[in-house]
C-alpha cells in the first residue's frame, strides 16, 4: 500500500492494490510518514482497513472530533473483540463505539451521567457481549484514566452486538427498550413483583429476545390450538398477559406474532406467579 494522506499518527488513507483507496488504522501507523510511502504488508496485518466507502467518509469526519489517544485506544479494543468472537464485526463499529465513547467521555468530564434503565436486561441478554464492554470499559479507564461507570458497560455491549449481529445500533436499542417496557408490564401484574436475580427472571428474558428474533424475522412457532385452548383454561390470568405481550410486540415492531407465542409466554409467566406465591 501506498500512503496517500496522513490523518494522525494512528490513521492514514492508503492506495491499497486490491481494495483501491482505504482508512488504515494502526498504532503509530501514520508516525513519520509522508504521502507516497509504502507500508509493508506485514505491517498491515496488524491494522483495521476501512474498506466501504461510507465507512471510510464517517470515520475521516469523526477523527478531527476525538482525541488521538482514544483512536489507539479503540483501535486495541476492537482488535481484541474481534478475536474473542466467532463472526466477523461490521466495519462500522470503528465509527459507532468510537463516536459513542468520545462523546461518553465529553459527558463525564462534565459531570453529566446518562443512566441505564435496561442495564440488568442487557447483561442477562447479551452476556457475552456484557464481557466484552466490561473489558472496553476498563481498558479506557487504564488507559485514559477515565471511569465511565457500570451504566455504560450496558451501552456498550449493545454496539458490541450490533456490530456481531449486522443489525443497525438503532434496532438493537429498540429491541432491548421493548424487552424492558415488557418486563414492566409483567411485573405490573405479577402480585409481589418480580425477583429478578431468579433463574426464572433469566429464563424469561431469554425467552423474550429469541421471541423478539423470531418475529422479526418472521419465523413461524407451531403449537396445537388444544394446548393453547388448555393454558387459556388452566391459567387464564396468565394467559391474558401472554396476549397483552405479544400485542405490545405486535404493535412496537410493526410486525404480526403467531399465537403460539402466547402459549410459551403463559408457560414461562406461570412460573414465575407460582415461585412468586411460594
Amino acid at each position: 500500500m501506498l500512503v496517500s494522506k496522513v490523518l494522525n499518527n494512528n490513521v492514514i488513507i492508503a492506495d491499497d492494490p486490491h481494495y483501491g483507496e482505504v482508512v488504515v488504522i494502526g498504532k503509530g501507523i501514520g508516525f513519520g510518514r509522508s504521502e507516497k510511502d509504502s507500508i509493508e504488508s506485514e505491517a498491515a496485518e496488524k491494522m483495521f482497513i476501512l474498506r466501504n466507502r461510507r465507512e471510510q467518509e464517517q470515520y475521516k469526519q469523526l477523527l478531527p472530533q476525538v482525541d488521538e489517544n482514544l483512536i489507539e485506544v479503540m483501535n486495541e479494543a476492537i482488535q481484541t473483540i474481534g478475536t474473542r468472537i466467532a463472526s466477523p464485526l461490521n466495519e462500522h463499529i470503528h465509527v459507532a463505539l468510537t463516536d459513542h465513547i468520545g462523546f461518553a467521555l465529553k459527558r463525564t468530564e462534565k459531570g453529566i451521567t446518562f443512566q441505564n434503565p435496561f442495564l440488568y436486561e442487557t447483561k442477562e441478554i447479551y452476556p457475552e457481549e456484557y464481557e466484552l464492554a466490561q473489558y472496553v470499559v476498563n481498558l479506557i479507564e487504564e488507559r485514559l484514566g477515565v471511569a465511565l461507570g457500570p451504566d455504560e458497560v450496558g451501552f456498550v455491549a449493545l454496539h458490541i452486538h450490533s456490530a456481531i449481529t449486522n443489525r443497525p445500533i438503532t434496532e438493537v436499542r429498540g429491541h432491548s427498550e421493548l424487552i424492558a417496557d415488557l418486563v414492566d408490564l409483567i411485573e405490573e401484574n405479577l402480585e409481589g413483583g418480580l425477583n429478578r436475580s431468579s433463574l426464572d427472571y433469566s429464563r424469561l428474558l431469554t425467552h423474550l429476545r429469541f421471541a423478539i428474533e423470531r418475529v422479526c424475522r418472521g419465523e413461524e412457532v407451531r403449537s396445537t390450538d388444544r394446548l393453547a385452548e388448555l393454558l387459556g383454561r388452566e391459567y387464564p390470568e396468565m394467559y391474558s398477559l401472554a396476549w397483552k405481550l405479544t400485542k405490545v410486540m405486535e404493535k412496537r415492531l410493526g410486525l404480526p406474532v403467531y399465537k403460539a407465542e402466547s402459549s410459551y409466554l403463559t408457560v414461562h409467566l406461570q412460573r414465575l406467579a407460582e415461585k412468586d406465591n411460594l
